[in-house]
Order: structure tokens, then sequence, then C-alpha cells
């Protein structure tokens, strides 16, 4: 199958997850993505071995899921950008490249002469590709920024799953979790820019910031705020159901499990409802016998589902609602996501070989063509393609050893 993307190169000097990771899903749909990492130092997130009280490394073995996520399907070159030796090979890249990409703040940026004019200079036709915490213009333009601080707690969504009366606020549900979502709005864009300049001829600044795919997140609440003129009301959320509707919301099972319902409609799933868990009698009680009677009765009615669904476990429940029409999910943890049975049967966790030649599993990127899954290739090691890609470039060996000495290059 041909990939859409196949053709089109991508130079990366990005590193941490937000950037790379719309480099990896170029590389899933067909890219060859070329990331550069520092001659010395590499991408920095290579050094991180803990992450929200987790140890995120695999003892024994090269693999090390942090990496692999963002960068799997790239290439590795290792380039001291701040050598005047590096420069020729970094002009070479440019020209040979369709996308420049890259998280880096303005003033490394202006140094390092990466800029969108350094690089136009030397390829003109070339699309320039910013990711930012907080936006390339207006006060923060400087500012660098994680998804924990752009993207959670700015963008909103921090403050709309913290409850009120919280002692604590609550954190991400998961490690770059919007890096994740902010690299596929990335690659969203990249796609749209390379359609314009095959169609204008002109390429484009591509420009995305966390606090931007944070705004959009939450851009319900936001627009009704706007509306408003204002902040929106502190709800009081009840500890069952909505306030009009009992099926919708959590609901705990016997064994400590949760349930999670989205009835939008209470009068058109309530008889079912009632039915497959054997309470029939709720159907005709004259709280609940029509649409806004339960709407008015909702807390009272949420009560009798919040005892209903604490009398069985997860599997029974799970039993019991499986031909059931109304919307319903089981809420899972991070082991059963990855093997749930519609992600695996849309290819969705995909193995790859890693480094020591051992089969693993990812999670792939969400878009599909053709209805068919995408084939993932293991991250590089940290400088594991300098020679290679250098020599397709035209570097004789003699060069290479000759910037290697210079330490231009790893």
């Amino acid at each position: 199958m041909h990939r859409p993307m196949e053709g089109v190169r991508v130079l990366e000097v990005a590193q941490f997850t937000f950037v790379p990771a719309a480099g990896a899903v170029l590389a899933d749909w067909g890219a060859d993505v070329i990331k550069v990492e520092h001659a010395e130092r590499g991408d920095a997130q290579r050094g991180l071995v803990r992450l929200l009280g987790l140890d995120v490394r695999n003892p024994g073995t090269s693999f090390f899921p942090i990496m692999e996520g963002p960068n799997r399907g790239k290439r590795s070159v290792g380039l001291a950008l701040e050598k005047p030796e590096a420069r020729a090979v970094l002009e070479e890249l440019v020209r040979s490249s369709d996308v420049f990409l890259t998280n880096l703040l303005p003033g490394p940026r202006s140094r390092l002469g990466v800029d969108v004019e350094d690089i136009r200079a030397i390829n003109p036709d070339i699309i320039y590709v910013r990711g930012s915490g907080f936006g390339a213009r207006g006060p923060e333009a400087d500012k660098g920024g994680y998804d924990s601080t752009a993207f959670w707690a700015r963008g909103g969504s921090a403050a709309g799953v913290t409850p009120p009366t919280s002692d604590r606020m609550m954190r991400m549900p998961a490690g770059a979790y919007g890096d994740s979502m902010g690299g596929m709005t990335i690659a969203g864009g990249i796609s749209a820019a390379l359609y314009k300049r095959a169609v204008t001829g002109e390429p484009s600044v591509v420009d995305v910031s966390l606090l931007g795919v944070g705004a959009w997140a939450t851009q319900f609440s936001v627009n009704l705020a706007l509306m408003s003129d204002g902040p929106l009301p502190v709800q009081d959320h009840p500890k069952h159901g909505s306030p009009t509707n009992p099926l919708i919301g959590s609901y705990r099972t016997a064994d400590g499990r949760w349930l999670e319902f989205s009835m939008l409609q209470p009068g058109v799933y309530w008889p079912e409802f009632c039915t497959v868990v054997g309470r029939e009698d709720l159907i005709g009680d004259e709280r609940f016998d029509g649409t806004e009677k339960i709407m008015a009765n909702a807390r009272e009615a949420a009560e009798i589902v919040a005892r209903i669904i604490e009398k069985r476990t997860l599997a029974e429940w799970v039993e019991t609602f499986k031909d059931m029409k109304a919307q319903w999910s089981v809420v899972q943890n991070a082991w059963e996501v990855g093997q749930d049975a519609s992600l695996r049967a849309n290819g969705m966790i995909a193995p790859v070989v890693d480094a020591d030649g051992t089969d693993r599993e990812l999670v792939a990127s969400p878009v599909q063509f053709d209805e068919s899954p995408v084939e993932l290739t293991r991250a590089p090691q940290f400088a594991e393609h300098t020679d290679e890609v250098l020599r397709e470039l035209g570097y004789t060996d003699e060069r290479l050893i000759e910037l290697k000495l210079a330490g231009a290059i790893t």
C-alpha cells in the first residue's frame, strides 16, 4: 500500500514529545523523518528515568517507550548545530527537505541560525513548522511550556476536572497527554500546508501551541463562558448521574470498578435499561413514567441506579449489557486499553521490533488510510543514522571522520 506521505522528507529539530510526536505521525504515514539530535546530549527526553512516579525505563533492554512513542519510524542524526563545521550539513539537509519542524524557542532559533528567514534562505519552498507553549506572538512568545502548564493548566482542562471542593488539583491522566494531542494537530497542519503548496506553489509557516490545543480541547466550556461574558457558574454535580438525567455519569460496581453511562435521551433509554437490569417495575413508577418526570426526579432515580449497579461485578454487568442499545462503557485502565478488542481488531495496537530484535507493541496513531493499519518501525537509537544520512547527501568517509573529530557530528 502506498502511504500518503511517501516521498515527503521532514527535518525535525526538536525534543521531548509535543513536536516529535508530529514527526512520528508523519512517519506512520510514510514520510522520511530525519531527527536532528545534539551531537553530545541527544534528545533531552532520553535522560528521563521517572515520570508521574513511574520508572519509564525497561532495565536490560534498549526499549524505551517514552522515546519509542513520539519517535518511531525516524532516522536520527547527531549534529552540533552550534559548531560552524555543522552548518554545511544542516544546509544540505534543509535543501533536501519538504518540511522543517522545530520546538526551539526564538532565542535558540536565532542563535543557531534556524529561524524562518535562515531556513527559507536555504530552501525557499520549505514548509516551516513551529510548536510552542504559548504561541508565536504575544507576551509569552519567548516562554517555554510543557503540556502540564500550557495545555492542562492554562488551557482549562485542570479546572474542568477539579471539583470546587477539592484540596488538590487533578493531574493529567497520562504522561505527554496534551503533547500527544498537539503532535497529531501539528501533523494535520503540515498535511494541509503540503496540499496548499502542491496546489498554489506557496509554502506556509505553520504554528501550533500547546495553549491553543488546550483551549480547543475545552472549547465547549470556553465558548459558553465567552457567550455568558464571564466565568461559568460552579456546578453542583450529584454523586450519581447528572442533575437532569440518571443515565449519564459513572457508577461503581460490586468489585470497585466503574461504568460510564452516556444515554442522552432518558425517556428513550429508561425502559430498556430497567428491563435489562430486571427492574421493570421502575418503568411505570409514577416518579419516572415519562421524560419530564425522569428529569425532574433525576437525583432520586440516580440513587436507585447506583444501588442496582453496586450489586453486581464488572464482569456480570458487561455480560448483562452486551446487547443493550443504550450507550455505556467500561472505565478501562492502561493495561485494559492495550488489550481492547476493538483497538486490536482495527490495528490500533501495532507490533514493532525493538533494537534488540524483541517483539513489542505500541499504540498506533489513530488515522488509517484505505482500511489498512500502519506498519511501525522502532525509534532510532541516538545518532544511529548519522553516517547513513550524510552518505546519502554525498559525504565521503574521510569527510565524516573530519566532522566527527571537530565535534560537529556524532
